[in-house]
């Protein structure tokens, strides 16, 4: 146990299931990535690390609750040669979808 508790497993991924986006278009999920609890620039380097592990054409759905992290994910895209699909807003996070081109 560390200074401020149990470590939360951050680098677990995840994929499989589907979305249905705002546009009507339904995505297959490859890997989910979950930034719950996590702030910049943890986010941002998960989702960097998930991107250049799927095939070309695949979705990452990842899952964030600081808003500096979900301001920065879209923006980051071009860089990772990858398209911002949507981000949604659930209940207690926000669900971002990127595939990768």
């Amino acid at each position: 146990m560390g200074l401020f508790g149990a470590k939360k497993k951050t680098d677990e991924i995840k994929g499989g299931g589907e979305v249905v986006l705002g546009d009507g278009s339904k995505v297959t999920i490859a890997r989910q990535v979950d930034c719950l609890g996590v702030s910049c620039p943890r986010p941002q380097l998960m989702t960097k690390k998930a991107i250049s592990e799927v095939a070309i054409g695949e979705v990452i759905e990842v899952l964030a609750d600081n808003p500096s992290s979900v301001e920065a994910l879209p923006p980051m895209c071009d860089e990772l040669d990858a398209t911002h699909l949507e981000t949604i807003k659930a209940p207690n996070c926000w669900r971002i979808y990127i595939r990768k081109d």
